[in-house]
């Protein structure tokens, strides 16, 4: 039996009749373990399931993971059960670079500098300035970067571009790019939303902590992490963490939020408070700021 993708015909999964591959109950165990982490620092259960049915699934599998992936691309793994656009992306980065960003986050243990050295191109130096000034963590927030120029950091050419563009493609297996407007974002108040319920609960002291490796020399557990749902949108909360954050002192302030959505690539924005008219003193959606000032205004307009 086979599966049609819409793209490519992909070989149904069939049940593993012998011992699972060893990458298979590796990516597993690995998925497990996030769902267990979602779980003891609060998340509602939605998504701790959601990884646990893949991570059955793939144990079943009597193909290798990695196969799967190489022949037909992360469409070949959206086509297993269970298996949907967000974890097919971090199967595709274990698979690739024998690390997965998100757990690294909710460990503590992100270092982007780290897996930004894995792709061609890019050496210690570019990739420290990556992670650094560029405020990038992930593959697909490099990929997206390069790949619509949205990215701070000098001594990246249109060649260079195209080039590390290219590399996390087919790293993460997929032969095309979504573009910038099919990519669906939470709405502005709902990030605000998200953001005061963080600082809220974080300052009653009603969020787990966890402690970061990077910028944290005592080992320290200072930072909070929320996990929120908003209807189908699930968001990870955390304060900034990054060298700039710490120059300025604003670790405090700026609110790092993750945003998922099923069939949709992950997000990510800061909510910082303006210093700034004419949204002096409020809370903003870094890079929307003309979104924040037509919020803030319908509220105004509601409360006469």
């Amino acid at each position: 039996m086979t599966i049609q993708t819409g793209v490519q015909t992909v070989p149904a999964p069939t049940i593993a009749s012998q011992d699972p591959p060893a990458v298979n109950l590796l990516i597993a165990g690995r998925l497990r373990d996030y769902a267990d982490l979602l779980t003891q620092q609060g998340e509602d259960g939605f998504r701790a399931r959601a990884f646990r049915r893949a991570a059955d699934v793939i144990t079943a599998l009597d193909r290798p993971v990695e196969e799967i992936l190489s022949q037909h691309g992360r469409e070949g793994l959206t086509a297993l059960p269970a298996v949907g656009t967000g974890i097919a992306s971090a199967i595709a980065e274990m698979v690739t670079t024998g690390r997965w960003s998100q757990m690294d986050r909710l460990r503590g243990d992100l270092a982007p500098e780290v897996l930004f050295r894995t792709i061609p191109g890019i050496g210690a130096k570019l990739a420290d300035l990556l992670a650094k000034d560029g405020q990038l963590e992930s593959l697909e927030e490099l990929e997206h970067a390069v790949r619509f120029g949205k990215v701070a950091v000098r001594g990246i050419g249109p060649r260079r571009r195209r080039m590390i563009a290219a590399a996390i493609a087919e790293r993460l297996g997929r032969p095309f790019f979504v573009t910038e407007t099919t990519v669906a974002r939470p709405p502005v108040a709902m990030l605000l939303q998200v953001d005061r319920m963080y600082r809220e609960r974080a300052a009653a002291g009603q969020l787990r902590k966890i402690a970061p490796k990077r910028f944290n020399p005592t080992g320290d557990a200072w930072l909070p992490i929320l996990h929120a749902r908003h209807g189908d949108w699930h968001f990870t909360a955390l304060f900034s963490n990054t060298q700039l954050a710490h120059q300025l002192n604003k670790t405090a302030d700026w609110v790092v939020i993750y945003y998922h959505k099923e069939g949709q690539p992950d997000g990510r924005c800061t909510v910082v408070t303006a210093t700034r008219r004419p949204l002096l003193g409020q809370r903003v959606v870094r890079g929307r700021e003309p979104e924040d000032e037509e919020e803030i205004s319908n509220e105004t307009r509601n409360w006469k």
